[in-house]
């Protein structure tokens, strides 16, 4: 299957075949702690996820990712299985390349960005099938609060960097440590109409 088929069927999938919003796709559970307006703190369970790391620009990267990791789900794997998509799309600034499988640094890499697909619950590694891609690789994450902004619009990394800059701020000045850089959430494909579209920024607190 070419790319471009892939990369349409996913998408297909992600928005519940509706340019209008309507979503059908799973989402990892969260409990909302508190919320604010469009922000909310939640507390996310242990999840696994498929990812890859593409160095280069937001824009430049993100069809790349997307189609390695649309091709695991739609069969490019060992034992050639259909997983189930799920929402949100997560992307991330990342600038070296580590292991996906290990807590290693492997090798400086520049900037890069790191795009994952959150596995549907009920799935272990064990129970995973193997990517064919070597780019693709299977992580465990562990339950963690996160704190959330939404918003709609383009999902691009000027958005992602002052939604970013918005929740930080709204954090730390309630008190809330962050852990982590901040995470692109997109929940719908490009041809959604921009103001019904459903983005977030997600960044990590202790």
């Amino acid at each position: 299957m070419g790319a471009w088929p892939v990369l349409l069927m996913t998408s297909l999938m992600l928005a519940g075949c509706s340019v209008l919003g309507k979503r059908t796709a799973d989402e990892p559970h969260y409990k909302v702690i508190s919320r604010e307006g469009n922000i909310e703190i939640r507390q996310y369970g242990e999840m696994i996820v498929a990812e890859t790391v593409v160095e280069g620009s937001y824009g430049q990267t993100s069809g790349a990712a997307f189609r390695r990791l649309a091709g695991y789900i739609f069969g490019k794997n060992r034992a050639k299985l259909k997983i189930g998509m799920t929402a949100p799309v997560l992307q991330e600034s990342v600038s070296e390349k580590i292991s996906m499988t290990a807590p290693v640094i492997q090798e400086k890499k520049g900037n890069a960005w790191v795009m994952s697909f959150v596995m549907p619950e009920g799935y272990t590694l064990e129970t995973l099938p193997i990517p064919l891609d070597p780019e693709v690789k299977l992580r465990p994450v562990q339950g963690k609060k996160v704190g959330v902004i939404r918003y709609s619009g383009l999902h691009s990394e000027n958005n992602l960097r002052n939604f970013a800059e918005k929740l930080t701020q709204w954090l730390e000045k309630r008190g809330n440590r962050v852990l982590s850089g901040p995470r692109a959430a997109s929940y719908d494909p490009p041809w959604t109409i921009p103001f019904l579209r459903r983005n977030e920024v997600h960044i990590d607190i202790e």
